[in-house]
């Protein structure tokens, strides 16, 4: 059994430029609290590279959203703290680097969009004002400079009526135009590396649509590396081009996006997919995971999903399983496939 821990593989052809623009390497964060010490990211791996797509997957708690504040540099340090790990941006490991040498990379090399545009966004300044203050702040242009980019970047992200619209406040947008402008501040610079968090929550499904259509639209245009944080499998299904989906912390399995589709291989995995409402199953009582996500204080031994897994044995309960390379016939590797199953050949052919 080969252990593939040290990074999420990509598939074939995946990102233009094979040469890693993130590696995230074995990285723990843990939250001290007055009733414990909350492991919430616990060896996490993965990379991304040049125009390619990561989604990551699990539910709320499952460490999508620290992982992301830790490679921005944005935890609360304390209570957060990361004891061990990596985070290389293009070969530098950016957790050695100093507060000024993280702030400079952030928005002009890494820039994140958040999943609350309304509480991301100040109230009481114009978008166009909070647009422009990028290129005050980091390219040091004027207001009317500032101003005319503001316009130009709400007109690349189809804002109706930008010139007319720029001096308006955030209260005065849509949810959906309001998450367009969000993602016009995280394109200001034309950073490198996108980190999207639930960038269509609480919006419709048709709005989502189109949100998500403009994504790959602009990572396609500058060649950007795209990190897409959801609990919504629907969502990325026509957007990325591979998945790592976490639990309780910990990657549990990494496929190709159209791969982990068709077959999963994690028993986790397979009950999100089971999750989704499907047209054929009209009247029928949706399926649900049984059971709650654990307390991070205290993660059960063993394979953390197992109170929870229809599949779990003794074994389970005991032995925390590796994320390992999948194989198929004849002992062939199934590029980009990785589960942390003891039992993920009966669960990829089930």
């Amino acid at each position: 059994m080969t252990i593939i821990e040290d990074a999420v593989p990509a598939p074939r052809g995946a990102g233009e430029d094979q040469t890693p623009l993130l590696e995230v390497r074995n990285l723990h964060v843990e939250f001290h609290t007055r009733e414990g010490v909350a492991k919430a990211v616990n060896g996490v791996n993965y990379t991304v590279r040049p125009g390619e797509t990561l989604a990551v997957l699990g539910e709320s708690g499952s460490g999508k959203s620290v992982t992301a504040q830790a490679i921005m540099g944005i935890l609360d340090m304390p209570p957060a703290r990361i004891p061990q790990g990596e985070i290389l941006f293009r070969g530098q490991d950016m957790l050695k680097m100093s507060g000024e040498e993280r702030r400079k990379l952030r928005g002009a090399e890494i820039a994140m969009i958040f999943q609350d545009a309304l509480s991301s966004l100040n109230p009481v300044l114009t978008v166009g004002y909070q647009l422009g203050e990028m290129f005050r702040v980091h390219r040091g242009m004027s207001r009317k400079q500032a101003k005319a980019k503001a316009i130009e970047l709400m007109d690349r992200v189809k804002i109706p009526a930008a010139a007319a619209r720029v001096n308006d406040y955030p209260h005065q947008f849509s949810g959906g135009m309001r998450q367009r402008i969000m993602i016009a501040m995280a394109l200001a610079l034309e950073p490198d590396l996108i980190i999207a968090d639930e960038p269509t929550t609480a919006l419709d499904v048709t709005v989502q649509a189109q949100v998500m259509d403009l994504l790959a639209e602009l990572k396609n245009e500058f060649n950007m590396g795209l990190i897409l944080i959801t609990h919504d499998l629907g969502v990325v299904a026509d957007v990325a081009d591979k998945i790592a989906v976490m639990y309780a912390g910990r990657i549990v399995e990494t496929a190709p996006v159209r791969e982990l589709y068709k077959s999963p291989a994690h028993p986790y995995t397979r009950g999100l997919l089971d999750s989704i409402p499907r047209l054929d199953q009209k009247g029928q009582e949706l399926y649900a995971i049984k059971g709650l996500p654990p307390n991070l204080l205290r993660i059960p031994d063993g394979c953390a999903f197992n109170p929870r897994c229809p599949k779990a044995q003794d074994v389970c309960r005991t032995d925390t399983p590796k994320l390992a390379q999948l194989t198929g016939d004849e002992g062939r590797e199934l590029v980009g496939r990785g589960s942390a199953c003891h039992f993920w050949k009966e669960t990829l052919n089930g």
